[in-house]
């Protein structure tokens, strides 16, 4: 018989999408077994080290050996421990004692199981965060040289769906970094105000480690900021249960799912753009739009973007019914699902940020088709400066109102009712009563002057908002660009 490949036998299981098909090397590696694990690991080390030079009686040799085993994971072994024991964290203490038996006595003491899953989250939680933000700033730099490229390039504004007053192709990007801003901000705070879990025992309050010190405050506290140090942490929680509280997880998925929302709404406005064919995502040479349709580019990446959003803004709800029922000092009903909403949500974010980096950096824009739905409703619009400058000329406003209104409606029974192209210039300018400004209609009919200060606002934007906000990534910035070319 043939011999099964890997790629077979994967085939065989479901596997996440998330990881199978879209996630970055960098963010699946972040929530993987070998990161949890050998990550554990330096929390025992770390522990060990700070209670030695604390006082407490562990030898230079069983430190020596736990750091030579810190990355030599048997999964194997500690699987069948799991096996046995029905407990995760006791496996790994297991299994990491039987690779270094002399330090066996020292790992995971005075600690409970949250002391290396909670703060091993904690860790993830942070370097999560570190991998998303740069990505974040890289589409938002990418979005923020497309507005002004376009700053100035006039286009149909709309409310309702409607066609509205005029603005630009680069004060509408605007509005989407405005909220891309935001979103940086708020998970930029959120990367600020995590701290760590720290050493804090069964119930949160460090009893068996004020055992271990002989009922020594100071040095229970020493300890605890001593493995934060260890572990990149400005701070600890002061105060905590068996967990840190699970009101920190719902707060960083919110302001996710508040990214998640920020991308489905542009990448909606952009695929709305791609159906007018004003604007369209960047599209590969050999790339397949439909395998019934040849001639069709369907906005594929922005529906990937719009899809991947909806489950990052799902999952917040996971995590608010999380906090929402951990009874009293906690319950274990969290383990399971946020095993599942927390990697998930940075995966899926992690998708959205790079996917609408490399459709900012690489998007169409058609001005000639642009220009043709600006002037199948300018007309219309052109109106009210029309009536203008009759009146400055002499005449008569509500005379000329009710001429232009009639005209108007011409027109607009031509493109309603016979599907042809909006005459209501062609009508004015035919018609006696408009002879004093006939000369006028070409520069009362410019796109230019119906923009208002959308340049401006655009030009102040990016200086004065954008800028300062991308200037703390630019090391980030700067190497993901290597990391991109490399590719």
């Amino acid at each position: 018989e043939m011999q099964q490949s890997d790629e077979d036998l994967q085939a065989e299981v479901y596997r996440s999408p998330l990881v199978a098909r879209y996630a970055s090397p960098e963010m699946a590696a972040n929530f993987g077994d070998r990161k949890k694990f050998t990550t554990w690991r330096r929390l025992w080390l770390w522990l060990a080290e700070s209670q030695q030079q604390l006082g407490l009686a562990i030898t230079d040799r069983q430190l020596a050996e736990m750091r030579s085993s810190l990355d030599l994971l048997d999964l194997r072994l500690a699987a069948e421990e799991e096996r046995k024991r029905k407990h995760d964290v006791m496996a790994h203490v297991h299994a990491f004692a039987a690779q270094c038996p002399a330090a066996a006595a020292v790992i995971h003491l005075g600690a409970t199981s949250a002391y290396v899953g909670d703060n091993t989250d904690l860790i993830c939680l942070r370097d999560a965060l570190d991998i998303l933000l740069p990505r974040l700033a890289a589409a938002i730099a990418a979005l923020s040289r497309f507005a002004g490229q376009h700053r100035s390039l006039a286009c149909l504004g709309f409310t309702h769906l409607q066609p509205a007053q005029l603005t630009t192709v680069g004060k509408r990007a605007c509005l989407w970094l405005a909220d891309l801003l935001a979103d940086l901000r708020n998970l930029s705070r959120c990367r600020a105000d995590l701290r760590f879990r720290g050493v804090k025992g069964t119930t949160g309050t460090q009893a068996s480690f004020l055992q271990l010190f002989d009922g020594d405050h100071d040095r229970v506290e020493r300890l605890d900021k001593l493995v934060t140090a260890k572990a990149g942490f400005p701070a600890t929680y002061i105060v905590t249960g068996q967990t840190y509280s699970r009101k920190v997880d719902s707060e960083v998925l919110l302001q996710l799912a508040g990214f998640g929302a920020t991308a489905h709404k542009i990448a909606t406005d952009l695929r709305l753009l791609a159906s007018w064919k004003e604007i369209e995502e960047p599209f590969e040479r050999d790339q397949i739009g439909s395998s019934a349709m040849p001639y069709k580019r369907n906005p594929m990446r922005l529906e990937r973007v719009c899809g991947l959003a909806r489950h990052v803004m799902a999952l917040a709800q996971d995590a608010l019914n999380t906090h929402s029922v951990q009874w009293m000092e906690r319950t274990l009903d969290d383990s399971s699902n946020r095993r599942l909403s927390i990697p998930e949500a940075f995966l899926a974010a992690d998708i959205v940020a790079s996917t609408l980096g490399s459709v900012f950096d690489g998007l169409v824009v058609y001005p000639m088709v642009i220009q043709r739905h600006l002037k199948e409703e300018l007309p219309f619009m052109a109106t009210e400066n029309i009536l203008a400058a009759m009146v400055k000329a002499g005449g008569n406003r509500q005379e000329c109102h009710e001429v232009i209104r009639q005209l108007s409606q011409q027109a607009a029974a031509q493109v309603k009712e016979r599907g042809l192209d909006n005459d209501l210039i062609e009508r004015i300018q035919a018609s006696d009563y408009f002879a004093p400004i006939r000369d006028r209609l070409p520069e009362l009919l410019d796109p230019a002057t119906f923009v208002g200060r959308a340049p401006r606002q655009v030009d102040r934007f990016l200086a004065e908002e954008v800028a300062p906000a991308l200037a703390p990534f630019t090391a980030a910035l700067e190497k993901l660009t290597a990391v991109e070319q490399r590719v």
